[in-house]
């Protein structure tokens, strides 16, 4: 008998994925097809782990109920790696294991073993060449200035809190961000896909099969509780596929255009549902049962659940009014499948809320202040540990106080961002400030208290006055005396023009040694793997830039590697 968390028939499943279906003998089973690794889900994690499994002679299947990419592809690029890689040391950077361990530890906490982070942090050089090797390119271009995203023709920089003094005691910093390379315009949405379709294309020459527009719907299993195989709906290839694509990449196109919060969006999210309902109703008609038998094992790799709301509401909460970041299909089906055959979750209410204020610099300089008017973080820090503060700690508000020379210091800095930061800049400035003479004026906006309002900035100014560190670490040259008239913006969780990017980090619990998905007992569900954010890794308590897709390439090749140990 199956012990599991939740089931398929409990009121807050909350997904189309169906229950197990049990077998006898897999031998006497009518498949439609069969592989060594069947891999549901080809975004990072699947064609890392797909590419290891073929590397390691192993025939592979991937499913994906789009085209392949996740939120790979549509990412911003940035790959976390270090420990002397061979862009870094391109760049004329030192860097070392020990060093990214010390820093990585800082951020990771106790959510992976610390065996897990060095085993991640050993092998970070090796993946990256094993990257480069497969096709992806990067470039040694180094961007020192500390930001959230290098600026054009950089492809190295500081992608984490490493420079931030409070982390540097522990660790010299070093640049791990590493972009994917790409000629032409910069695009700062997709070029995620300079890591992905190199790797897809590396995969499809070593012989991966690839069954896009097909969902996983059910896991096939023994009786004794082992993973054979899975059942999907798949759409047959032709002008109906051909259709359905373009009408589910018009509908998401169309949704993605603004963000949910901003004022005209409505209208597109209606237009863009237009289209994707009827990409749906050629799914109702037209799919197809078929069965697919994994002879070593099934990855389930399908991403996290931040675009099924009824999920993120029932997790977590706090991160409800947070802007989805991701694709569409990330719904938790390769979690609810684990969950189906009795496998464990943890971590389900962690959420990185990336809150970015630099660029422009001057923002950073600033103050950002609670619902008590009382700071709460350094500012100068990586966007997901502010954005986690805020959320974790501060019900979700948060308010950005500039001085006017501040302010028109970020208006020069906003010019020569990229456009996205730009943009988002203008925003806030354009629609979002509010200018007020004095603290008690500035209070009055938003109810803030202003005794407590007046207290915080004058402590801060005395740091500024005296070139000291702030009580929250800002080094001294960050620190900027603020004097009236004052600017106050709402970057809160529910901002209505300052919106907050989310992205689920819990998911299956995992043996950390094989990726093998873990059951009620912590044993191992045989024939059975995740990968990526389907399971806990080594982003799942704080995100940094470029580790999700980290963690999908460690973990994927992880069990690619497992599976080839099982046939020696």
């Amino acid at each position: 008998m199956l012990v599991t968390e939740i089931n398929p028939n409990d009121e807050l499943w909350l997904s189309d994925v169906e229950s197990p279906q049990i077998i006898t003998d897999p031998n006497l089973f009518n498949w439609d097809d069969e592989a060594d690794l069947v891999v549901a889900g080809l975004g990072g994690a699947g064609i890392a782990a797909a590419n290891e499994a073929l590397d390691q002679n192993l025939t592979v299947i991937g499913i994906d109920k789009a085209n392949g990419g996740g939120a790979t592809a549509k990412s911003g690029g940035i790959y976390y790696a270090g420990g002397g890689t061979p862009i870094q040391l391109a760049a004329g950077v030192k860097d070392s294991p020990e060093n990214m361990f010390n820093y990585l530890i800082q951020e990771t906490g106790d959510v992976i073993k610390e065996s897990t982070l060095k085993k991640f942090c050993e092998t970070s050089a090796e993946n990256t060449q094993w990257l480069m090797d497969n096709g992806v390119e990067f470039d040694p271009s180094y961007y020192k200035i500390k930001t959230s995203y290098p600026g054009a023709g950089y492809y190295l920089y500081h992608s984490d809190n490493s420079m931030v003094p409070s982390y540097m005691e522990k660790a010299e910093p070093a640049p791990r961000g590493h972009r994917g390379f790409e000629e032409g315009p910069f695009r700062p949405i997709g070029v995620g896909g300079t890591i992905y379709y190199p790797l897809k294309k590396s995969a499809l020459k070593k012989g991966l099969k690839v069954f896009s527009q097909t969902e996983a719907r059910s896991l096939v299993i023994t009786s004794e509780g082992k993973v054979v195989g899975i059942k999907i709906l798949m759409l047959p290839s032709g002008k109906l596929a051909q259709k359905h694509k373009q009408l589910t990449s018009r509908g998401e196109m169309l949704q993605m255009l603004l963000p949910p919060s901003y004022p005209g969006s409505n209208l597109l999210q209606w237009i863009g549902g237009f289209f994707i309902k009827r990409a749906q109703k050629i799914e109702r008609s037209f799919r197809e049962v078929k069965y697919i038998k994994a002879k070593m094992g099934v990855c389930l790799s399908t991403g996290g659940f931040i675009f099924n709301r009824s999920m993120v509401k029932e997790y977590a909460p706090k991160y409800y009014d947070g802007m989805p970041l991701g694709t569409p299909n990330d719904q938790g089906s390769g979690i609810r499948l684990g969950q189906s055959v009795g496998g464990k979750t943890d971590h389900m209410d962690r959420v990185t809320a990336w809150r970015f204020l630099n660029p422009p610099l001057a923002f950073a300089q600033g103050i950002v202040v609670n619902k008590n008017g009382q700071r709460f973080c350094n500012e100068m820090v990586y966007g997901a540990t502010l954005g986690d503060a805020m959320c974790e700690n501060n019900e979700g508000k948060a308010y950005l106080v500039l001085d006017a020379a501040l302010f028109e210091e970020a208006k020069k800095q906003s010019r020569e961002a990229l456009p996205f930061q730009r943009d988002m800049a203008r925003m806030l400035m354009y629609f979002n400030a509010r200018k007020k003479a004095s603290i008690d004026e500035l209070a009055k906006v938003y109810d803030l208290p202003a005794e407590k309002l007046a207290e915080e900035i004058k402590k801060y100014n005395q740091a500024a006055n005296a070139n000291l560190h702030c009580e929250f670490g800002k080094a001294p040259s960050d620190v900027k005396e603020l004097n009236g008239p004052f600017y106050i913006m709402d970057i809160s969780i529910n901002s209505k023009l300052a919106p907050l990017t989310t992205l689920t980090l819990g998911g299956l619990m995992v043996n950390e040694e094989t990726g093998e998905v873990l059951n009620q007992y912590d044993e191992e569900i045989k024939g059975l793997y995740a990968a990526g954010r389907t399971a806990v890794g080594i982003c799942s308590n704080i995100y940094v830039s470029g580790l999700s897709i980290a963690d999908c390439i460690f973990s994927g090749r992880r069990i690619g590697q497992h599976l080839s140990s099982m046939g020696e």
